[in-house]
């Protein structure tokens, strides 16, 4: 089974997952919009990304696991709706493709992990001492991203294998 886990936003990734292992981690597809040249999710190239990935693979055989992400307090209104309109527009890129998605909250991955209380950085770390063949890739604290996106696939692989 191939499990697709995000973390959403601009800064986000996206990391491909089979049977344990990492296939593949990508940096969050964006581009610039407007005169200020703000960035954003480029869904184009997201559906691109996906899709050169899973075309050999039956539908029912693809999990796609996105991070359920909500305001934060002392974020500031454009950031977080910007923050939603990626997780929208990566909802939306699944819908049509017609993938069965999953969302975890961010306490209960973290957790499964005992990562709660500790700084972002922490992920890299975890995802390090639990993949090391892939730490070249994990190797600069922005990095952080691709962990979390690694980290979500893995959590839904070790809890929810039983049951598929």
């Amino acid at each position: 089974m191939l499990i697709i886990g995000i973390d959403p936003g601009v800064s986000g990734s996206i990391c491909f997952f089979k049977d344990g292992k990492i296939l593949d981690v990508i940096e969050m597809p964006t581009m610039t919009e407007g005169k200020k040249n703000k960035k954003q999710v480029n869904g184009s190239q997201i559906y691109n990304e996906i899709l050169k990935r899973i075309k050999k693979i039956e539908k029912q055989e693809i999990r796609v696991v996105i991070e359920k992400v909500s305001a934060m307090p002392k974020q500031g209104v454009t950031s977080m709706f910007n923050f939603g309109q990626s997780f929208g527009i990566l909802k939306g890129i699944c819908s049509a493709m017609q993938l069965p998605m999953y969302f975890v909250r961010p306490a209960k991955w973290k957790k499964y992990f005992n990562l709660i209380n500790f700084e972002k950085d922490a992920s890299r770390t975890r995802a390090i001492e639990i993949f090391p063949y892939f730490s070249s890739q994990l190797s600069k604290k922005k990095d952080s991203n691709k962990a979390d996106a690694i980290l979500i696939a893995s959590f839904y692989y070790e809890t929810y294998k039983i049951e598929d």
